[in-house]
């Protein structure tokens, strides 16, 4: 009768393969036959179900953490606090695509005045438009041709006529001896005149 020893490196082989798969299967099932319990025991004093986390340093590098226990005991104070916390919202749907509310400001309404009050009413003045910086230091006209002023604003100078846009904002409306009447035509203001400076 023969054994099947007759290859020896075949023996070896089944060997170390018999070994290893014994300690994979008691490293396996040995740590659950020493977590059990009986059964009155777990409800009493129930380990929690969230790993134990050790420090950053505190283990070796490399080597995986084991999850201490995994009771599926079922926790009824927790889940009946979880039962009455109370969604407390703004009222806004996060699951419409819609863009935010806009907050409409709320019309004042005025006093409640006698009869005299409302009759006498002035409605309050709009506040004057700025003033116009431009200086009108001179005339600049030839016999035959239109009137032209000399204006400046810090070290620019402008030669314009009745008409003409002047920085590309105030328009000439008429020209006289003394003065030039001006016209802001961004803002749209009245006329202003400017005088003539001297020196």
């Amino acid at each position: 009768m023969k054994l099947g020893l007759e290859n020896k490196k075949q023996t070896k082989w089944a060997i170390v393969l018999g070994v290893l798969a014994l300690l994979l299967v008691g490293y396996e099932f040995l740590p659950m036959m020493t977590e059990t319990s009986t059964p009155g025991s777990s409800a009493q004093a129930a380990p929690p179900i969230l790993p134990r986390v050790t420090a950053r340093g505190g283990g070796k590098p490399g080597k995986k953490q084991r999850v201490e226990s995994l009771d599926p005991t079922l926790k009824l104070e927790l889940l009946a606090t979880a039962e009455q916390t109370q969604y407390e919202g703004n009222g806004r749907n996060i699951f419409v695509s819609q863009p935010d509310p806009v907050a409409i400001p709320k019309a004042v309404a005025p006093a409640a005045t006698d009869q005299k009050d409302e009759d006498s009413y002035v409605p309050p003045v709009p506040p004057p438009p700025p003033p116009i910086p431009l200086k009108f230091f001179g005339f600049a006209s030839k016999p035959g041709e239109p009137k032209k002023i000399f204006l400046s604003q810090g070290e620019d100078v402008w030669v314009a006529g009745e008409g003409e846009i002047v920085n590309r904002r105030y328009k000439v409306v008429r020209i006289t001896p003394t003065s030039v009447e001006m016209q802001d035509v961004v803002n749209s203001g009245p006329p202003q005149n400017i005088p003539l400076t001297q020196g």
